[in-house]
């Protein structure tokens, strides 16, 4: 199986995403990059969307809104990457600590 370009799927949504940021995301997820499936988000899965909310917006980013927003912010991230088929969770973390701001603290 070949390894995912998580770069490339950033690219397509932020052509001027910063390498220095992409590392520092796949440096923060560590072990999960060893596994094709932890590499992508299911935004079909509850748990997968809850982890994500919990341990990336909250405990990463240090955000602060109800989960009822985060969950919220979280949906549009889903809905923008909807033609990607396998969300890579590179991209997906980037988009988000965008969306909010976060991604000079990263």
């Amino acid at each position: 199986m070949a390894d995912v370009d998580h770069k490339a799927d950033l690219k397509k949504y932020v052509p001027t995403a910063d390498d220095k940021h992409v590392a520092a995301i796949i440096k923060h997820l560590g072990i999960a990059m060893k596994n094709k499936d932890t590499q992508m988000v299911a935004c079909s899965s509850k748990d997968e969307l809850a982890r994500v909310r919990d341990s990336w917006c909250k405990k990463k980013l240090g955000l602060t809104q109800s989960d009822a927003d985060l969950d919220k912010g979280i949906k549009e991230i889903c809905d923008k990457m909807k033609g990607d088929k396998n969300k890579s969770r590179v991209a997906f973390y980037y988009l988000l600590a965008e969306k909010y701001g976060k991604v000079a603290s990263l």
